[in-house]
C-alpha cells in the first residue's frame, strides 16, 4: 500500500499537474511595479541568465582544455571568471524570482534559449578560446545595456542596478583581462603594425 502511494506520488511529480508557476508568467508581488514591467524585466533577465550560464560553461570547458605556454595563468583565470559568472547567475535568478517570475534552470532549457554559439567538443587554440569568450561577453554586454535602459525607462531601478552594477561591470572586467592575454592587448590577436 505504501509503495503504491509512493509510486503515485512520483508519477504526479513528473506530470504538469504539479507545476505551480508556469515559465514566462509572473505572479503578483508587492514591489511597486506593474505586471507588464515585471514581465518585461523577467524576460530580459532570463535571456541574460541563459547566456550567462552558457558563458559560465565556456569558461569551464576552456579551464579544462587550455594548453600551451600560458596554461597555468589561463587555467586559473578561466576558473576565477567561471566562479564570478556563477555569482552573476545567482543574482539574476534571485531578481527574476523577486519580481514574481520563474528563472531558467535546466541545461536543456538554457541551450534552447541562449544566443551564445556552441563551441566544438574538441580543444581549441588559446587565441580561439579567448576570441570565443570575448564574443560571448560582447553579446551579453550589448543585451545588458539594452535591458538596463529598458528597465530604467520602465521604473525598475532594481533590475537596472543589478544589470549595470553587477552584470555589465563584471563582464567588462572579464573582457579587459582576456584581451590582455592576446598580442598587445588587441582582442582580435592582431600584431601592431600588421
Amino acid at each position: 500500500m505504501a509503495l503504491k502511494r509512493i509510486a503515485e506520488s512520483r508519477n504526479r511529480q513528473r506530470g504538469r499537474d504539479d507545476v505551480i508557476h508556469e515559465f514566462g508568467t509572473v505572479y503578483p508581488v508587492p514591489v511597486g511595479l506593474g505586471e507588464n514591467v515585471r514581465s518585461a524585466s523577467t524576460n530580459a533577465l532570463n535571456q541574460l541568465l541563459a547566456d550567462t550560464m552558457a558563458l559560465r560553461d565556456l569558461y569551464k570547458k576552456h579551464h579544462w582544455q587550455v594548453s600551451g605556454a600560458t596554461f597555468y595563468s589561463l587555467h586559473l583565470l578561466f576558473d576565477k571568471h567561471y566562479t564570478e559568472q556563477v555569482e552573476l547567475m545567482d543574482g539574476l535568478a534571485e531578481r527574476i524570482s523577486s519580481l514574481g517570475g520563474v528563472p531558467l534552470a535546466a541545461p536543456h532549457d538554457v541551450a534552447e534559449v541562449s544566443t551564445i554559439a556552441r563551441p566544438p567538443k574538441g580543444r581549441e587554440s588559446v587565441p580561439a578560446q579567448i576570441a570565443r569568450l570575448l564574443d560571448a561577453h560582447e553579446q551579453i554586454l550589448v543585451q545588458s545595456r539594452r535591458a538596463a535602459r529598458e528597465a530604467g525607462e520602465n521604473g525598475d531601478d532594481g533590475t537596472n542596478d543589478l544589470i549595470v552594477s553587477d552584470v555589465i561591470r563584471t563582464n567588462e572586467m572579464h573582457v579587459w583581462f582576456l584581451s590582455e592575454h592576446l598580442a598587445d592587448g588587441d582582442p582580435h590577436g592582431h600584431q601592431k603594425g600588421a
